[in-house]
């Protein structure tokens, strides 16, 4: 009996407890790097489940290892644990009890699923081909991120591939998506000051306005895609914020503006930044300007591995159907994920999560956003789906 034909049954009996735990977590959100007490009760509920539990990995991250009776590949699964500083709008029996935090990403289904898959592997030793990594990841949502310090720490070492899932509430309950290649972008941000000099609104000519520099400056980072970037490689540069002056007859001295930068490859990425860098020197230049230029290295992109994804196409359509596994168009939403997948071969996904009868509908950041519960229980069967998928392939070489 292979673990893949068990699966099923065993899951949907420990759905009960999913939805305790992730209702838990729910209610006890922590901000990235402070993930202490939901790190410690992650790690009790995993230790009451007979794993091994090695804690403060990178941070307050776990690694769970469940070793198997039986040769095979060492195979990583991973789920993020850290909340955001949003106010929960939510009205229900399990809305965040801590004021301006919650989980309105859906890290708390992650790591319920999660949970359920060590419970299982656990349980199923016998049967187990290999070893099951798990990774209870803190820091996702704040750069640098958790995966740096968590593959610093050992995470990736020996593994042969990993898995990572994402509850999406874009995506219908019942359904499931991902891409081969790039999937996800990178997330870079800068930060720009410029310094004039101020004066009257009616004496122009003795001034140099900050906000006219930084008005050129608005208007020059239109060309930096669409006249420098190859067409064929999707990226954006967006400025978010501007801020400068004071009142109505008054030369703004200083401005500020603050902004992104979104690419599926490292090259365009980098020629971007160069770009950017040189237009800002050049712009304040022009109109005899000083500025500060600070760009924040964010997270690189998702990159699928082409073999893995195919996997994933393979595995999805037996639990979700033909009809309801796509082929997720690249996104320009960045995830930490991708530090995994530069080390080791493997697939981010999407599982559908949305569901307008239950008011699963608010957008990934929302103040009321929520999940269609039962998705946890396909992303259980979607990571062990893949697991044994790979465990098949892997031992059929031996």
């Amino acid at each position: 009996m292979r673990l893949e034909s068990i699966a099923e049954k065993w899951l949907s009996e420990r759905y009960p407890d999913m939805v305790r735990w992730r209702r838990h977590l729910h209610q006890h959100p922590e901000l990235s790097f402070r993930e202490k007490e939901t790190s410690l009760w992650i790690a009790g509920r995993l230790e009451e489940l007979g794993c091994e539990v090695r804690k403060n990995v990178g941070g307050h991250g776990l690694i769970a290892t469940i070793r198997g009776e039986l040769p095979g590949p060492v195979i990583a699964l991973r789920a993020d644990i850290d909340g955001l500083p949003i106010q929960d709008e939510k009205e229900c029996e399990y809305a965040s009890k801590v004021p301006g935090v919650m989980h309105a990403c859906g890290h708390d289904g992650h790591t319920a699923a999660l949970l359920a898959v060590a419970d299982f592997y656990s349980r199923n030793r016998e049967l187990l081909e290999g070893e099951r990594r798990l990774l209870f990841q803190p820091a996702e949502e704040v750069t640098p991120g958790g995966a740096i310090d968590m593959i610093k720490d050992g995470a990736l070492e020996g593994v042969d591939v990993i898995y990572g899932v994402h509850l999406w509430t874009p995506l219908p309950y019942g359904s499931a998506a991902s891409r081969p290649g790039p999937f996800m972008s990178s997330a870079d941000e800068f930060v720009i000051d410029i310094e004039g000099k101020g004066g009257h609104g009616g004496l122009p000519h003795g001034t140099i306005d900050a906000i006219v520099a930084g008005s050129a400056l608005v208007q020059g980072v239109q060309s930096i895609v669409s006249r420098n970037v190859n067409p064929l490689h999707p990226a954006v540069v967006t400025i978010g914020s501007f801020q400068a002056g004071t009142t109505n007859n008054v030369i703004a001295e200083r401005c500020q503006l603050k902004g992104t930068v979104r690419a599926f490859d490292e090259g365009t990425r980098f020629l971007i930044h160069d770009r950017l860098e040189s237009l800002v020197r050049h712009t304040c230049e022009m109109y005899g300007a000083k500025h500060a230029y600070h760009m924040r290295v964010g997270y690189p992109p998702v990159v699928n591995d082409e073999t893995e994804a195919e996997r994933f196409f393979k595995i999805a359509r037996p639990i979700f159907g033909d009809e309801q596994v796509f082929e997720a168009e690249a996104i320009t939403v960045a995830e930490d994920f991708s530090y995994y997948l530069n080390q080791k071969p493997g697939c981010f996904m999407f599982v559908g999560a949305g569901n307008p009868e239950l008011g699963a509908v608010y957008s990934h950041h929302h103040p009321k956003f929520d999940i269609d519960e039962r998705a946890m229980l396909n992303s259980a069967r979607l990571l062990i789906g893949m697991a044994e998928g790979y465990a098949s392939d892997y031992t059929g070489k031996k």
